[in-house]
């Protein structure tokens, strides 16, 4: 008798101690039960990580990005170009 089955006249005296059988029934079913619902998850969401995945390829791509523009703008060459363009920006009047 399972605890679904118990009535309210149901008493724990009539219950009777689990049998090495029921215990390990017991333990297949929760075990049957516990993979389908992770089987459930994985199938009706089998791309929920991938958001993640591509934002972190995407920060990784960026911050590279950053670092190449970075090391130009640092560059003399750069540096003297972006001076002699605000000079004439400036000296137009």
């Amino acid at each position: 008798m399972s605890l679904a089955t118990m009535t309210p006249t149901t008493t724990l005296e009539s219950l009777q101690p689990m049998t090495p059988l029921q215990r390990a029934y017991g333990g297949v079913q929760r075990a049957v039960c516990t993979l389908d619902a992770r089987l459930k998850t994985v199938t009706a969401e089998p791309e929920k990580g991938a958001a993640t995945a591509e934002y972190a390829v995407v920060l990784v791509a960026a911050t590279a990005f950053a670092g190449v523009l970075l090391a130009l703008i640092k560059s003399g060459t750069v540096k003297s170009l972006l001076t002699k363009i605000i000079q004439t920006a400036l000296n137009v009047g």
